[in-house]
C-alpha cells in the first residue's frame, strides 16, 4: 500500500470529529471522500498532511509516518489544494513557482523554472503565465492552485472539493486533469466531493464518512442505493446513461 491511515482520531475541544479512521490506497488511484456536510471530510484531509494534528493515529506514506516529519518534508511529499484559494496581485507564474518552495535552496534554479513551465504546458495554460490571479475566473484560479500543488512533485495530491463553485465544463476539465496527472505520474489523489455522479465517473475508490468514521470503503461495488440512503438520509435510484452509472433521487419515496 502507498498510503495507509491507521486509527486516526481528531477532536475540536471536547468534540470528537474523527474516530478510528483507517484506510489504504495505492499509487495510480483517485479516491473520492464522500458524505454529507459536517461529517469531517475537510478535517480528514487537513489531518493527512498535518495542517491539523490528530490526537492519535498514523499516516504512513511509503512506510514513513507523515505525522512525525517536518512541515517542509511533508510539503515535498504531499500536495494540497484547499477549497478556497487565496488571491493576490501575483502573476500565475509566480503563484505556481511558490509551490517549488519546499525544494528551493538558496535560489530558484533552471530546473525549478523548467518544472513550472512544464506544468503550465501540461494544463494548457501557456498563455496565462503572466496573467494576474486576482483577475482570473474560478476555473482558471483552480487550475493555478492545482499547478502549484503539482510542482511540489508530490506522491499524494489532496484536493478539498476541487470543483466547488465551477460550471459544468470547468468541473469536467479539472477532474479530467486530475485523473490524467494521477495516471501519468503514478501518484495518488484523495478528493472530498459532493457530486456522486462526478465521483462515479472520475474516481476508482470511494470512502463514505458517517458519524466521524469510515462507514464504507471500496470500489464502485459500494455505491448502492442502500448505502447512499444510510449515509445521506436520501432515497435514490442508480441506473445507467450512455454506459455510465448515475445516481438520482427517488422521487417516489421522497416525502
Amino acid at each position: 500500500m502507498m498510503l495507509t491511515v491507521n486509527e486516526l482520531k481528531f477532536m475540536y475541544r471536547n468534540k470528537n470529529v474523527l474516530q478510528e479512521i483507517g484506510f489504504s490506497i495505492e499509487r495510480g488511484q483517485v479516491v473520492a471522500v464522500l458524505g454529507p456536510n459536517g461529517v469531517g471530510k475537510t478535517t480528514l484531509l487537513k489531518c493527512l498532511n498535518r495542517i491539523l494534528r490528530p490526537r492519535k493515529g498514523a499516516v504512513l506514506l511509503d512506510d514513513e509516518n507523515l505525522l512525525d516529519l517536518s512541515t517542509m518534508d511533508i510539503a515535498r511529499r504531499v500536495g494540497y489544494v484547499p477549497q478556497r484559494v487565496e488571491t493576490g496581485r501575483l502573476t500565475a507564474f509566480d503563484a505556481v513557482l511558490l509551490g517549488r518552495h519546499p525544494h528551493i535552496g538558496w535560489d530558484v534554479t533552471s530546473r525549478d523554472l523548467s518544472i513550472v513551465d512544464a506544468i503550465f504546458t501540461r494544463l494548457g495554460m501557456e498563455n496565462q503565465r503572466l496573467a494576474y490571479i486576482d483577475e482570473m475566473s474560478g476555473g482558471e484560479l483552480q487550475k493555478v492552485a492545482i499547478a502549484r500543488a503539482l510542482v511540489q512533485e508530490p506522491r499524494v495530491l489532496l484536493l478539498d472539493e476541487p470543483t466547488s463553485n465551477l460550471d459544468l465544463k470547468n468541473q469536467v476539465d479539472i477532474l479530467t486533469i486530475i485523473r490524467e496527472v494521477v495516471c501519468d505520474h503514478n501518484i495518488a489523489a484523495v478528493m472530498t466531493m459532493h457530486d456522486l455522479n462526478q465521483a462515479l465517473r472520475f474516481a476508482d475508490t470511494f470512502i463514505f464518512i458517517k458519524n466521524g468514521t469510515v462507514y464504507r470503503h471500496g470500489s464502485t461495488d459500494i455505491i448502492t442505493p442502500e448505502i447512499i440512503e444510510e449515509v445521506y438520509g436520501l432515497p435514490v435510484m442508480i441506473g445507467e446513461f450512455g454506459g455510465v452509472r448515475c445516481v438520482i433521487p427517488d422521487a417516489c419515496r421522497i416525502a
